[in-house]
């Protein structure tokens, strides 16, 4: 009796089985699903802060997997942006670059959209974009990926693709607004000093190019600090006097954070020149190996190479607070072996 109803009941079983998959899988929104939900939110976004429909959108298909990613369905958040320490609305934890990392949550997707905006109109190292016209949609992508708004180093080339393969750019011709106005209600930028959303390109920016590949070029503002990318890490250079107070209130941080960031400990004064990263760096340097030169420190090597100096520790096997010798080979990406 008890194999004749095993007989049919796993064959019943295999069935509801597909055809709850099948369900499930006819259930995700396509790519042109997605774009007819959101293309009008995305233009109200752009008529509001001219960031270019297409290019939200793209993102938006992209970070979210059409509306189909976990992060997407269990918090509204279609952007991948992470709480960061001034984040005050709900929370969602969820495995990235590192296991259970804080994300943002929102009560619908238009308000994913409209924090996106502001994300970016917030943040003095996407300023530059704004100097684009709304319908350079590669420029848009690359200063994206510039900026370091994602890691995936074929993050502009994905955008352009997903712009051009559903045709995404007619939207960007819909925005008939005026100069960009400044943003007053930001969840980001609570300075009293107002962030400009435009810099005169010809006036104010000129390009510094690094020698070192592993550095990106970096720009520099009439008025406003020193900012580049290393490592994929975004770090700000200390002017002379400076201090972390003064760096978290410019760069709307706590102080806290900033100082975790740098590895460093409190009342810790920055150099004239020193890079300060203001967002936490990365386990893994993008070269393998350092040779430690005379007056070289092991929280130097870190900044170097935007890399935390708990895994350059760990990574070299070597007990924290201790320091290399001159001509030691460093491990930047693997372990070092044991001998």
């Amino acid at each position: 009796m008890k194999e004749t109803l095993l007989k049919y009941f796993c064959p019943l079983l295999i069935v509801l089985f597909m055809s709850t998959m099948l369900k499930a899988q006819s259930q995700r929104t396509t790519t042109p699903q997605y774009i007819a939900l959101y293309k009008d939110i995305a233009i109200a976004e752009m008529k509001a802060f001219r960031i270019p429909a297409s290019i939200t959108l793209a993102q938006g298909i992209l970070e979210s997997e059409n509306g189909n990613s976990v992060l997407a369905r269990n918090s509204n958040n279609h952007f991948g942006i992470k709480c960061k320490a001034e984040w005050t609305g709900e929370k969602y934890y969820h495995d990235d670059d590192a296991a259970q990392e804080c994300f943002r949550k929102y009560p619908c997707v238009k308000d994913s959209y409209h924090d996106h905006s502001l994300f970016l109109t917030s943040r003095k190292h996407y300023a530059l974009l704004f100097n684009l016209e709304i319908t350079d949609y590669r420029g848009w992508a690359r200063g994206l990926k510039q900026a370091g708004y994602a890691t995936n180093p074929a993050y502009a080339e994905l955008l352009i693709n997903i712009i051009e393969t559903n045709n995404l750019s007619i939207y960007d011709r819909e925005e008939k607004t005026g100069p960009l106005p400044m943003v007053k209600d930001s969840l980001i930028a609570k300075t009293e000093t107002p962030i400009l959303h435009q810099v005169p390109l010809q006036d104010t920016v000129r390009v510094v190019h690094n020698d070192q590949d592993d550095f990106q070029d970096v720009i520099l503002t009439d008025g406003q600090r020193v900012s580049g990318i290393n490592n994929g890490v975004h770090f700000i250079t200390a002017r002379k006097d400076d201090s972390y107070e003064k760096i978290a209130e410019d760069m709307a941080l706590t102080v806290r954070d900033l100082y975790h960031y740098n590895d460093v400990e409190k009342d810790y004064k920055p150099a004239a020149g020193e890079k300060v990263y203001i967002e936490l760096k990365k386990e893994d340097a993008s070269v393998s190996f350092h040779t430690v030169e005379t007056g070289e420190s092991m929280l130097d090597i870190a900044r170097l190479y935007a890399i935390r100096l708990k895994s350059l520790y760990a990574k070299n096997r070597m007990k924290p607070g201790t320091e290399a010798e001159v001509g030691q080979r460093l491990w930047l990406q693997d372990n070092a072996p044991v001998y």
